[in-house]
């Protein structure tokens, strides 16, 4: 008897391997991928705006990092005591001007030089809805959108649903400049399986309805480009609300864990599933807590660990183990 719908996931043409640098970019579910990756020792940039959800947003940030653009006070403004940035996440505000343009533009220059050598850059989707600015906005271009509101008066934006068509033509337009800044970046495109039903339950059905026909409308006509099925692991494989948090909205541990083994199986070959096996038996013992560090068979623990993550260090140059060594070199 199946208690749920399994299906076939595309593997991707391009394995993902530890030698790669990986630019995550979208949602709040970006970031449990991201982190999974980082856990794991990949070389990875998460979120160089903080979280974006809608495609106008994520391809003006792109736009940026390629043109590593000099962000100056013009580009603030000031509300409850603080200074923001349409383009940001609010941990990039501050108190200051100078604070908030100084961990902007840190983050910019860093995007910039990771995206010209990443391998691959996974782009997550959150919604259609965007947030455009009315003539009431401080220090913004009327009909421009916004990536974060930042807690702004409703009427300095009017919400409006984009098109199929809008989205492909606003992704279509950032991809054609990545694939000139850096021709041989592989790219992922994944729908966010969170449900944004602060929008409304119709409202966010029908959001994730234009991203998925626009996602797959490029994705069929382009072949550097790959869609991984997020959305879809969770909406029709998992299909429960006991995969949700309490909030009904975010998938729990368990969601995120199935739909990270999954991505695992289809964006990663035999080769670097058993280095991750590998660090992950590393990491286990890095966190180790004993009861007695003194004892003879805790010396003999570090100095076993310090040999095996020596080796793999040596036999992989691209990991960074710099913490594991030095906890294990504790003899």
């Amino acid at each position: 008897m199946k208690f749920h719908l399994d299906f076939a996931i595309k593997k991707l043409p391009h394995p993902i391997n530890h030698q790669h640098k990986l630019l995550l970019m979208g949602s709040c579910f970006t970031e449990n991928i991201g982190t999974k990756l980082s856990s794991y020792k990949f070389n990875t940039l998460l979120n160089p705006n903080g979280i974006l959800f809608n495609p106008v947003s994520v391809a003006d940030a792109l736009q940026d990092y390629i043109d590593d653009k000099e962000f100056s006070e013009k580009d603030l403004f000031s509300l409850n005591e603080g200074w923001h940035s349409w383009k940001h996440h609010s941990r990039f505000s501050d108190l200051t001007i100078e604070n908030a343009l100084t961990k902007i533009n840190a983050s910019t220059r860093q995007a910039h030089k990771f995206l010209k050598q990443a391998n691959v850059l996974m782009i997550t989707l959150g919604s259609a809805w965007t947030y455009i600015f009315t003539n009431k906005a401080t220090n913004a271009t009327e009909g421009n959108v916004a990536a974060n509101n930042h807690k702004a008066p409703a009427d300095w934006f009017v919400r409006k649903l984009m098109e199929p068509e809008n989205v492909q033509q606003v992704l279509e337009a950032v991809i054609k400049r990545l694939l000139v800044f850096n021709p041989a970046l592989q790219i992922i495109f994944t729908i966010s399986p969170v449900r944004h039903v602060r929008e409304g339950v119709v409202e966010n059905t029908r959001s994730k309805a234009v991203l998925v026909q626009a996602v797959h409308q490029l994705v069929d006509t382009h072949s550097h480009l790959y869609y991984f099925p997020a959305y879809e692991i969770v909406l029709d494989d998992l299909r429960d609300y006991r995969f949700y948090s309490e909030d009904l909205v975010h998938p729990n541990y368990y969601a995120t864990q199935y739909v990270w083994e999954k991505f695992v199986d289809a964006c990663m070959n035999e080769k670097t599933k058993l280095l991750m096996e590998e660090v992950y038996a590393i990491l286990g013992a890095y966190q180790h807590k004993p009861f007695n560090p003194s004892t003879v068979a805790h010396k003999t623990f570090l100095q076993t660990f310090f040999e095996r993550t020596e080796k793999l260090q040596t036999q992989n140059p691209s990991l960074d183990l710099t913490k594991e060594l030095d906890y294990f070199r504790q003899l």
